[in-house]
């Protein structure tokens, strides 16, 4: 693990730090984990053909890849040495765009198919034309580990997202594309607020953003 994010009272057992490349795998499974019936991404990896779970396992861990390769903040909540919860944002003005780098758009195509990748990056795509800021943090995934929900860990992960916003003095806030219905209400209580739906590959999704506090 690398450099401290945020950490809470002492007294608690859990602290938010930033991956480090060893936690990439586990942070891999989490994600996958809490995407898996997330409707985009069944759209987007087609998940009435055969073979759904390893395009979406797959265009996760280059996700992640591409994220560590980058420099991007990838904030993990940690219980001793048990990862329990990741957030992966990407910093306003970076080079790290839709596009992402050649290699990951190659291994993209050979792992998650073309039809996928396209996808998620017309997605990322048409979520920032919608944005009404021009320096923000973007959020791109959010997890917790099935056996660990329901303690609150999401709101912890959620002030540590806060802090890595509130360290880089140009960014305006933090957004984020919902589309599980369930989660409307998560990012609602951490001030995330409502910009406009938006069609992405046939699934109406929520732009929310929270504006950084004055």
């Amino acid at each position: 693990m690398t450099n401290t994010a945020t950490e809470l009272n002492p007294a608690d057992t859990v602290k938010a730090v930033y991956l480090a490349a060893e936690d990439l795998k586990i942070a891999a499974s989490i994600l996958y984990q809490a995407y898996h019936d997330d409707p985009l991404f069944l759209d987007i990896f087609e998940a009435e053909n055969e073979g759904y779970e390893q395009r979406l396992r797959s265009a996760i861990r280059e996700e992640l890849n591409a994220f560590w390769t980058a420099k991007q903040p990838m904030i993990g909540l940690f219980e001793d040495e048990r990862l329990l919860a990741v957030a992966c944002l990407i910093s306003p003005n970076c080079a790290f765009g839709p596009g992402r780098f050649w290699h990951w758009r190659l291994k993209m195509l050979l792992t998650a198919g073309f039809f996928g990748t396209r996808q998620m990056v017309e997605k990322e795509q048409r979520v920032r034309d919608h944005i009404p800021h021009n320096q923000y943090h973007m959020l791109s995934f959010i997890g917790v580990h099935p056996d660990h929900q329901h303690r609150g860990l999401g709101h912890v992960l959620m002030s540590a997202v806060d802090s890595v916003m509130l360290d880089e003095p140009e960014s305006e806030g933090v957004g984020v594309y919902v589309t599980l219905p369930k989660c409307l209400s998560f990012f609602a209580d951490g001030h995330y607020e409502h910009v406009e739906d938006l069609e992405v590959a046939h699934i109406t999704g929520q732009i929310m953003f929270r504006p950084r506090p004055q």
